[in-house]
């Protein structure tokens, strides 16, 4: 069973980056639950979701202790880095999260500049993406193309297929990222 927390300030589209993750591991016969947690402000106030994925029966889809954080701020590093497994990992958004903050010893820490790279590579709003692709390359548990498919079918399904093309870009710059 795997559990990943994803944070950050609302309008960075980390509830849409958990939804890709479940969304992954359901197309590719897994179970999945997929928790928000999010303040009355749509942008800028505070969003988490908690992901929970894997052959065998969640018995409970609530946080606990994650296997991954992404944190695509530096409150959301403070907040809940502390919660994360020994030996896991905290994919972290250089791009707003500087180099000096705390991070503990027993985890594994990649950044990760992915509002640089989505202003790079023409998709300015594709952040979130490419640090969920960031995520499925780091847990290793689906391929590129299990992470690609996964996104699209999720996307086809809210008639949103249009953006298809540089979602996929997004996706490949941040699964080739880590």
């Amino acid at each position: 069973m795997r559990e990943i927390l994803f944070a950050g300030f609302g309008g960075q589209g980390v509830l849409t980056s958990g939804l890709v993750m479940s969304q992954v591991a359901v197309f590719k016969g897994q179970n999945a639950t997929w928790i928000p947690s999010y303040g009355s402000a749509m942008r800028g106030g505070t969003a988490n979701c908690t992901v929970k994925y894997g052959e065998g029966m969640i018995y409970n889809p609530a946080q606990e202790e994650p296997d991954l954080l992404l944190a695509m701020n530096g409150p959301s590093l403070q907040a809940f880095a502390p919660i994360v497994k020994p030996g896991g990992i905290i994919l972290v958004n250089s791009d707003i999260v500087s180099e000096d903050q705390q991070v503990r010893d027993d985890v594994n820490v990649y950044r990760v500049a992915c509002s640089t790279l989505a202003q790079e590579i023409g998709q300015p709003r594709g952040a979130n993406i490419i640090m969920a692709a960031a995520v499925i390359k780091l847990l290793n548990d689906f391929s590129m193309e299990d992470g690609i498919q996964g996104m699209n079918d999720m996307f086809r399904k809210k008639g949103k297929e249009k953006f298809e093309s540089g979602n996929v870009q997004s996706f490949e710059c941040g699964y080739n990222a880590v």
